[in-house]
């Protein structure tokens, strides 16, 4: 199989059939062999009842139980998919399938991984504001230089999704990710077309999980082989800290004959020091696990 073409779908009742003829259309100019997966995210419209009408030895749907997010689709669409490159859209019809064979394009001059970025969004201005607000907390706390990191249209070599588990809001992140293994991104400007049916489930519940996954992420890529450098460095600089408080007492207790027991700072140099000697014992821990994690997951990737 040549291509998938990933789709997360969520009550898109209205859009299904406009966006598969779309896509037929596309498809069958590129000639080449291809897998259309719609993901029905537990839709509670009668999005399943579509998707299931559409006879095509080339359709292959998949319905969840019940709603457990993009990510989640998008971790089942990838899984699911056969095709050397896989490529992935949003069901609203707001990306433009026209795009896929620039995105091919990229994929043939080298790279493994090819974003689309919409510098024209057809978008509500609150949500631009608030995706603006997310990207400038990417780049401070991942140092995510793409332009738009929220554009679910792209298109991935397979082996870049393979080993790939997603959850939470990751699917935001996916270019981050395998960023951090090595693989080369490139970004191309792509068309962005107005919502004409159905409704946006984008809302700020979203950024502030996104936001605990920036923090998870960004720990994950810099600590993810070596947690005790992390939790050992607080450990020690909390325990030197402890030390020193206690080394100050002393000696004004020695030389100075002034009391100490009743001093507030005696509890806090007990307590960073104790802070101090847990923050150790976790750093250890936490690398016993990761080398237990290593067993079955590789640290590195090879070309």
């Amino acid at each position: 199989m040549d291509l998938s073409i990933v789709i997360p779908t969520y009550n898109e009742e209205e859009n299904i059939i406009l966006l598969y003829n779309e896509l037929k259309e596309v498809l069958n100019k590129l000639k080449k062999t291809h897998e259309i997966i719609f993901v029905n995210d537990g839709s509670n419209d009668k999005t399943e009842e579509i998707i299931n009408s559409i006879k095509d030895k080339n359709f292959k749907p998949i319905h969840f139980r019940r709603n457990f997010g993009q990510t989640a689709a998008i971790d089942a669409g990838f899984k699911a998919s056969t095709g050397d490159i896989i490529v992935t859209l949003d069901a609203d019809l707001q990306n433009d399938p026209k795009d896929i064979s620039r995105l091919l394009t990229g994929i043939e001059q080298g790279y493994d991984i090819v974003a689309g970025w919409r510098a024209n969004r057809k978008d509500t201005f609150s949500k631009k504001f608030i995706s603006k607000g997310a990207k400038f907390l990417r780049g401070a706390i991942l140092k995510d230089k793409l332009k738009d990191s929220g554009c679910t249209l792209r298109a991935y070599k397979k082996e870049c999704v393979e080993n790939l588990n997603l959850y939470g809001e990751m699917h935001r992140f996916i270019h981050i990710i395998l960023k951090n293994k090595g693989f080369k991104i490139a970004q191309i400007k792509v068309n962005h077309r107005e919502r004409i049916y159905g409704q946006t489930k984008y809302n700020m519940s979203r950024t502030f999980k996104s936001l605990l996954d920036m923090v998870l992420l960004n720990f994950w890529s810099k600590f993810s082989t070596r947690p005790i450098h992390f939790l050992g460095g607080i450990g020690l600089a909390s325990m030197i800290f402890g030390f020193l408080i206690t080394a100050y007492l002393v000696i004004i207790k020695l030389f100075f004959n002034q009391a100490i027991g009743d001093r507030p700072l005696l509890i806090f140099a007990v307590l960073f020091i104790i802070f101090g000697t847990l923050f150790l014992m976790f750093g250890v821990l936490a690398d016993i696990l990761i080398k237990i994690y290593y067993q079955k997951e590789k640290q590195y990737t090879i070309k």
